[in-house]
């Protein structure tokens, strides 16, 4: 097959999340739903606001891997709105997890926080996000998360 593949910086996100909600152990791992305050968003194309109300739909598999379901709304500076959904994976082991959960500085190099994002709109200016896939490379801050998504083309 002859094709490159290519990213460039897209956006950056900066999500602020509500306490989680613990649902508990149930059939397939433990369940847990943290919902978006809201937070910012901007790239050379395109910034705004998070909206509140989308959440990260997380299931902790039982080898502790979290398994992420992310769904939010953008709303670009324009007025525009944007549906955002993502999954991905979350890997942090314990003991940099505790380091996190004191309030220590832990580098996003001491674990894993990748995502796969798809774009909806029906705004003609912004239509090319339906066609767009994007890869985050995310942070886990104490206040929600801030992830760098870039285009891949």
């Amino acid at each position: 097959m002859d094709v490159e593949l290519r990213s460039e910086f897209l956006l950056q996100l900066r999500a602020d999340l509500e306490d989680p909600q613990n649902v508990g152990a149930a059939p397939l791992g433990m369940r847990r739903i943290m919902y978006f305050k809201g937070g910012t968003f901007s790239g050379p194309a395109l910034t705004g606001d998070i909206l509140p109300g989308g959440g990260d739909w997380v299931l902790v598999r039982p080898d502790g891997v979290s398994l992420l379901d992310i769904r939010m709304t953008l709303r670009t500076d324009d007025g525009t709105l944007i549906y955002l959904n993502a999954t991905g994976i979350f890997d942090m082991a314990p003991e940099v997890r505790a380091r996190f959960n004191r309030g220590e500085s832990v580098a996003p190099s001491e674990y894993y926080f990748r995502t796969l994002f798809t774009f909806e709109t029906a705004t003609e200016k912004y239509r090319w996000l339906n066609r767009l896939v994007g890869i985050g490379v995310a942070q886990r801050i104490p206040t929600g998360m801030v992830t760098d998504v870039f285009a891949i083309r």
